[in-house]
């Protein structure tokens, strides 16, 4: 069972997308498992041959225990060949012949759960779904997954409209059991972790313009909103500034050299998530704003994607949809930072000594003290409004390069 975030304790096997004698490559879906987050797709890693099927469907399996056993090649006789220093190999009498293994009889096909046409077709627990409430048969989708699995994606792409059934993932139960863990870790982040906050208001009008532009280029269904830039911005910044992205783990900080963006979702009904947009700081706007559509309905519905289940190494929140101007947050243990986003609005802004009204956005980041300063946090906000100031710098995935903040500190930081 992998871990899907480090709250998670455990998951239950809901279907097994394989068989006993079944041949599976790294990458393919093999079982889909329900945490209290989200109903996810499990990936196999290895290439092999599924040997024994461990776990029964309905059962609940701790984090590390075992779902399964696969042959793979070593397993079932090859071995690696070694010369000696001279080249010739050892002689001896030749070992016996390895004894061949009992005949293992597969089990019967799983019968799949959606009963819809070209329901037979490799395709993900969401896809089903919309097929089942479409009538669409999955035979004639040209699947994108691993190995051709059809997805969720695939299918919205080829019938119009679609809509999703509702999910009935967040029973009162899960939703009192989620409250009770984000409470339990929001107890001990106010209790440990010496916070910090800072705020800066940033001016939006280059980036509402270009995003203006941009949208004209793009279909309706693919246009990017305003949080979603800032939020890409949000990303980039941490890359640059990695005293604030990364965990404190064994009392010291483990900067990381990517940036696992959290998004912070609010769950109808109540709750909340923060589901993962993994190396967002190396995503282009368009297809960032694609990964956020993702996780946001994912976690509305109880179907997140794997790769969204994994622990943020930096987290930001948005209320300003309910109109707030100022989000402080609680940092998410055990990320060092939490990014919080306000409503964008026009106010009053002084420019060359004239006041217009501008779109503006209030930011504030919630930062531990034990990894960072004032100082960390105060160069990353800046580098945010940079960010927003000169938005076109975000549209495309940022060339690699060595990054600019290596944990060596500047001689102004001595200031603080």
């Amino acid at each position: 069972m992998p871990s899907l975030g480090a709250d998670m304790d455990s998951g239950t096997l809901v279907e097994w997308r394989v068989a006993v004698g079944d041949e599976v490559h790294r990458g393919d879906i093999v079982a889909v498992v329900d945490t209290d987050k989200s109903t996810i797709e499990v990936e196999v890693f290895e290439d092999g041959v599924v040997d024994e099927l461990v776990a029964a469907e309905g059962d609940e399996i701790p984090v590390g225990g075992v779902l399964a056993r696969l042959r793979t090649a070593t397993a079932t006789g090859a071995t690696d060949v070694s010369s000696s220093p001279g080249g010739d190999v050892p002689e001896g009498p030749e070992p016996p012949p390895a004894p061949e293994p009992p005949p293992v009889e597969p089990r019967p096909p799983i019968e799949p759960r959606s009963r819809v046409p070209g329901s037979e077709v490799k395709s993900s627990p969401r896809a089903r779904r919309l097929a089942a409430a479409a009538g669409v048969d999955l035979s004639r989708v040209t699947g994108t997954g691993p190995a051709g699995a059809v997805t969720g994606d695939d299918l919205v792409g080829t019938v119009t409209p679609v809509t999703e059934p509702v999910s009935d993932h967040w029973t009162p139960e899960r939703r009192e059991r989620l409250r009770q863990r984000v409470g339990a870790l929001m107890s001990a982040s106010k209790r440990d972790i010496p916070h910090y906050y800072l705020s800066l208001e940033m001016d939006l009008r280059a980036a509402s313009s270009w995003l203006t532009d941009l949208n004209r280029e793009l279909p309706v269904g693919e246009r990017v909103v305003i949080g979603a830039l800032v939020a890409a911005a949000v990303a980039r910044a941490a890359a640059a500034h990695p005293a604030l992205n990364g965990h404190w783990v064994d009392d010291h900080h483990e900067q990381h050299p990517e940036v696992d963006l959290g998004m912070a979702v609010s769950l109808r009904g109540g709750g909340l998530l923060a589901p993962v947009i993994p190396g967002a700081d190396r995503l282009g706007v368009p297809t960032f704003m694609d990964r956020l559509r993702t996780v946001v309905s994912g976690a509305r519905a109880g179907n997140l994607p794997a790769w969204a289940m994994g622990t943020p190494t930096i987290t930001a929140t948005a209320l300003g949809e309910r109109g707030v101007d100022t989000v402080f947050g609680v940092i998410y243990p055990p990320q060092v930072a939490m990014v919080g986003v306000g409503v964008v609005a026009e106010r009053p802004w002084a420019d060359a000594g004239t006041v217009v009204a501008a779109p503006t956005v209030t930011l504030t980041v919630a930062a531990d003290h034990r990894a960072s300063n004032g100082h960390d946090g105060a160069r990353f906000l800046a580098a945010v409004a940079a960010s927003l100031a000169a938005p076109e710098s975000l549209r495309s995935a940022p060339p690699p390069t060595t990054p600019s903040a290596t944990g060596v500190r500047d001689p102004e930081e001595n200031l603080l």
